[in-house]
């Protein structure tokens, strides 16, 4: 049986962004999207526990291929647990489908745009503002540093421009609202998207020294 303590030890060797606590955050955050619009849970659940299972570990070059190559572990560990084939596949396209910069798979199922949502629910409000950062200082960037008009017009730093966590929410974070499927997840992120908001104005004014 699948659950949370036993996926713990798939997240053993992974970056501060995707640990352990970020798989903890999308199961619950799934299953009560899941539970609200009416979608399988056990696919949910194990879709969420093992969205993330391959190529998050720091320092890995396979981040961009970690949605293919977890859906691939997934099968391995379903057929472990018994599972038929075609709940398998459905877990898969859950997990195939939940990477935002890849469009190739869109979710297709209520189940894969449950866990889509879930998981980029994660990147706003509070826990999204601590990730930015985080996550800038993983890559070496600076929280905030001021956009080039590029940058702003185009979303395609100059030369030697530093993608700060200004320039990620800029980018991503305050749009990811629009890509979100489903209703509860879209009114969750309206909350959450003002509160990130107001952090980095907040952010913006005392790096200023305004406040």
């Amino acid at each position: 049986m699948l659950t949370l303590e036993k996926a713990r030890e798939w997240y053993i060797h992974t970056d501060p962004v995707h640990d352990f606590s970020h798989i903890e955050r999308v199961y619950r955050m799934a299953q009560r999207l899941a539970k609200l619009e009416g979608a399988d849970p056990e696919i949910v659940n194990a879709a969420a526990l093992l969205h993330d299972a391959e190529g998050t570990a720091p320092g890995s070059d396979t981040r961009r291929e970690h949605h293919l190559r977890s859906a691939d572990f997934a099968a391995t560990i379903l057929k472990q647990e018994g599972w038929n084939e075609e709940r398998i596949r459905a877990v898969q396209h859950c997990i195939r489908a939940h990477r935002y910069r890849d469009d190739r798979e869109p979710p297709q199922t209520i189940e894969a745009k449950v866990i889509f949502d879930a998981d980029k629910l994660d990147v706003l409000g509070a826990v999204g503002a601590v990730r930015a950062v985080v996550y800038a200082a993983l890559a070496g960037t600076p929280f905030y540093a001021v956009p080039s008009s590029q940058f702003l017009e185009t979303g395609v730093e100059l030369p030697g421009e530093l993608h700060s966590a200004y320039h990620e929410y800029l980018f991503k974070l305050r749009h990811v609202e629009k890509r979100l499927y489903t209703q509860t997840a879209r009114a969750i992120a309206r909350q959450r998207r003002k509160y990130l908001d107001k952090f980095f104005i907040q952010l913006i004014a005392e790096y200023k020294g305004e406040r």
